[in-house]
Formats: structure tokens, sequence, C-alpha cells
């Protein structure tokens, strides 16, 4: 990824932070980052953008797997879906389930399959539990780093002391 590439905003118009979650249930991020993002310099929202794709492509990755990369690339370009080119192709997948879990019948048409264990779950299902998963991921990270200020007193964003 190119140093002068603008990182997006993660939001997606779904924000929980306003009604006191300490993390958004819509992107994932701590309160305190959708607060301060348009503040925060290129290599703050790099970092945050980067979290954000590792939690989720983990979260992907324990229930899918990726069989044809082509294939699900060009589903994404068909499909005309929103998608970040610099993110792990797992966070590819979940854009394609949050368009259209529903629609998709036959995973392999898409490059990917559905793992062992899950495969008597729906894809709107999984699409639901990646998302909760990934929540919580979120949601624990920040309970282990952000709000144990007393541990890591120099990590304390500035609007938290």
């Amino acid at each position: 990824m190119s140093n002068l590439t603008p990182i997006r905003t993660p939001c997606i118009g779904v924000c929980s932070t306003g009604i006191g979650d300490a993390v958004c249930r819509g992107c994932k991020r701590f309160a305190h980052e959708v607060i301060d993002w348009n503040g925060y310099s290129t290599e703050q929202k790099r970092a945050i953008d980067a979290r954000l794709d590792e939690f989720l492509a983990k979260c992907v990755a324990n229930k899918l797997r990726i069989v044809d990369p082509g294939l699900l690339s060009w589903q994404l370009s068909v499909q005309k879906i929103r998608h970040q080119p610099h993110h792990d192709p797992y966070c590819h997948l979940f854009a394609l389930l949050k368009a259209g879990a529903k629609q998709i019948t036959a995973p392999e048409q898409f490059g990917f399959e559905v793992l062992p264990r899950y495969r008597d779950v729906t894809l709107m299902q999984l699409r639901d539990q990646i998302d909760e998963e990934f929540w919580v991921l979120s949601a624990a990270h920040y309970d282990r780093y952000i709000s144990t200020r007393d541990l890591f007193p120099e990590q304390v964003p500035e609007a938290l002391r």
C-alpha cells in the first residue's frame, strides 16, 4: 500500500458508541477512535485499519476457506462489491457475504468453501456469527489494552486520560 493512499473511515453508518458502547458494533473501532478519527494522522489511521483487517480476517478464516482467490476477486468485480483492495482476501470474502450471503447457494462458484464444522449453518448465520466474533475480539482487545489504563499508562490515548 502506498504511503500516499488515504485510509478511508471504516464507518458503516451503524454506530453504537453514541449509546455508550466502548467498541462500535458497526465498524468495531473503539469509541475514542470513532470520535477522533478525523484528527488522526495517516499512520494512526493505518494502524487502526491494520488491526481491524487482521481481526476480521481471523474471524472469517475460522469458518471459511478461500480455494480460488482469482475467482473470488472476479466475483467481487462482477458483483460490484466494494472492498478495500489492500485488505486481506478474507476481508474481501466477508464483504461478499455482507452483500449477498442470501443469494450464494454454491460457495465454490465464488472461490470459497465452508469449513466442515460449519456446513450445517447458512451463510447468513455464518456472516452474523463472524460479525459477532469480530466485535467480541475487538472488545477483548479494548478491555485488555485500552480500558486497563493503570497497566499501560503510556498507551492510553490522550482523550481518555
